[in-house]
């Protein structure tokens, strides 16, 4: 039968009343013994928790994307999954949960267990939301733990080849002599897409009309088609387009130039120095997640994009790998927050 506390301390008081013939070996060993079964007993009452956080590693990690299957947060996610279930030594499930500008995913990440078992892969539109939607159900910043910026992509500017303007100086001057009467499309209101040309109209100090689309697929086939004259969309998506002639690319968007358009210059380089945008991906816990658990995961990431086949298919997505570590993450998304509210005020933009 197992000892309770209660029948230990009266063992212990059996040991000190017992006559003086028992030895010092003997009584030595009797308390000995009582304290290893109060030890033991301890270990027994914090069992459960332990095996717990066992559990919660070796169960396959969900990884929670709150964008739609197809998208590039998603081609990222599920080049990189198997690198990172091999580096943390569990399995990967990715789960995709779209929805309200990705406030639905994240709703779900913001509520998971803070054992490590639940993490997520989110975008710039996770800073940008808190600026465009009036009620969210959480903190951008104080409800996660930022663990690490996986990479970045630039966006290019792309314009059908019947716009009179081959890069970016030519555009402006077009947009000037023609107020109000080009367009350009977006991703949907509120998207990072959306916020990369308008900030580029507050920089160049042009009226261009916005269309926006739901998702960046049916945009980059209307700008295609020439149901729209421009748009900003991601490089590694605009590429072939360029190189085969059917679009123009007027600039990039990022502060340096792209291995899959190395030709092609930066608008800031091209007279809109102020200019610079990147689109991010990045993986979180929630709110709370130990600090050994968020360098653990960290380090994972740092192992998985070391394999070659990973870091070379990433590449050719058009990311510029970064790894983060998670005290420059957080205060990455710190400085993300403030900057996208500054955009989103100067364009007047609001989703009721």
């Amino acid at each position: 039968m197992p000892h309770t506390l209660d029948s230990l301390q009266r063992s212990s008081s059996d040991s000190a009343q017992a006559p003086a013939a028992i030895g010092h070996s003997e009584g030595t060993l009797r308390r000995r013994t009582a304290l290893a079964a109060l030890a033991a007993t301890a270990a027994g009452l914090v069992a459960p928790g332990a095996a717990w956080a066992q559990a919660a590693s070796d169960r396959p990690l969900r990884l929670v994307l709150p964008v739609s299957a197809g998208s590039g947060v998603d081609g990222l996610a599920r080049a990189f999954g198997p690198g990172l279930g091999k580096a943390l030594g569990r399995g990967v499930v990715i789960e995709n949960f779209p929805g309200a500008g990705g406030i639905t995913g994240t709703s779900l990440i913001v509520k998971a267990p803070k054992d490590g078992s639940v993490l997520g892969m989110v975008s710039n539109n996770h800073v940008v939301n808190p600026s465009v939607y009036k009620n969210i159900p959480y903190d951008a910043v104080q409800d996660i733990t930022p663990i690490t910026v996986i990479g970045a992509t630039p966006f290019v500017l792309v314009a059908h080849p019947s716009v009179a303007a081959k890069n970016v100086r030519e555009l402006i001057a077009l947009a000037k002599a023609q107020p109000g009467t080009l367009n350009y499309g977006s991703s949907g209101n509120g998207t990072i897409l959306h916020l990369a040309a308008e900030m580029f109209v507050h920089e160049a100090q042009v009226d261009i009309k916005h269309i926006p689309y739901r998702g960046m697929g049916p945009l980059t086939a209307d700008v295609l088609g020439g149901q729209i004259q421009m748009a900003f969309i991601a490089v590694a998506v605009a590429a072939p387009h360029v190189k085969a002639g059917t679009l123009k690319a007027i600039g990039l968007s990022s502060a340096t130039r792209s291995p899959l358009l190395p030709e092609l210059a930066t608008i800031a380089e091209q007279g809109l120095p102020q200019y610079a945008l990147d689109g991010w991906v990045a993986m979180v816990g929630p709110a709370g997640l130990p600090k050994a658990e968020a360098e653990r995961v960290h380090q994972a990431v740092v192992s998985a994009l070391a394999v070659p086949e990973i870091r070379d298919a990433l590449l050719a997505q058009g990311y510029q790998l970064q790894a983060t570590a998670p005290e420059p993450t957080a205060a990455f998304f710190r400085t993300e927050v403030a900057r996208m509210a500054r955009l989103v005020k100067q364009s007047g933009l609001k989703i009721d």
